[in-house]
């Protein structure tokens, strides 16, 4: 084991045994490198790394503290992975995706207020008048993240980001006809605001499912080298 893997694991044993809670300070470097056996370089270099993955903060003149230890704080280092999925762990990821989101626009059927449905109608209606692929993404993502953050779990609303990031919905959508599925996208968020101003929540669900699952099919399907056209996710 490189010796700093070593040093971050030491350091989240601490934190997992309760020595380190969240939100606490770090001892000094030279007392935590010598009560841990560790050299300093080996400690900052764990630091630097458990840092960059949200489990350590680094406040400039006071010192490094453990963070929140929130899991959607957390979750919000594996978006990289997400950016550059391709092929099957893009696909993998849209499966995922797929289990989760349907179920969310379930629920937030019964939760989102009059205001709520007001503004993802007008997020529908600015993503229609967008002039590139990018300001699609942008309003598409803000329709979706829209609809769960109704329910209000904020680790399934970063989950969901993470899932499916607006470098990768831009990949999706430039690798196919793109006019055509932004078309193909309008429609299925057509009929999700529809069963959710409806407050169905069964049908909102399979709207949701519908449109996730359109874009898997394309995905799949361009794997295997026949590829359609996908919905914009």
């Amino acid at each position: 084991m490189a010796l700093t893997d070593e040093a971050m694991d030491k350091i989240k044993a601490m934190i997992v045994a309760g020595e380190l809670a969240p939100g606490s300070r770090l001892p000094k470097e030279e007392v935590l490198a010598a009560q841990l056996g560790l050299s300093r370089n080996s400690l900052r270099e764990a630091v630097r790394a458990l840092t960059a993955m949200r489990i350590l903060t680094v406040r400039q003149g006071d010192g490094t503290y453990v963070s929140s230890l929130e899991p959607h704080l957390l979750l919000e280092s594996l978006s990289f992975a997400s950016d550059v999925s391709q092929g099957r762990t893009a696909l993998q990821l849209l499966q995922v995706r797929r289990l989760l989101e349907p179920q969310a626009t379930g629920l937030a059927a019964a939760l989102l207020t009059s205001e709520d449905l007001q503004e993802l109608g007008d997020l529908l209606e600015r993503s229609k008048s967008a002039a590139t692929v990018e300001e699609f993404i942008a309003h598409d993502i803000a329709f979706h993240v829209r609809i769960v953050e109704a329910v209000g779990n904020p680790v399934l609303s970063m989950l969901l980001r993470v899932l499916s990031t607006s470098t990768q919905r831009v990949r999706i959508v430039r690798a196919s006809q793109a006019r055509r599925a932004v078309a193909h996208a309008h429609r299925d968020h057509e009929q999700i605001l529809g069963a959710l101003r409806s407050r169905d929540a069964l049908l909102a669900a399979s709207a949701a499912t519908v449109h996730i699952t359109a874009v898997e099919q394309w995905l799949a399907a361009s794997l295997n080298e026949a590829p359609e056209e996908p919905l914009a996710g």
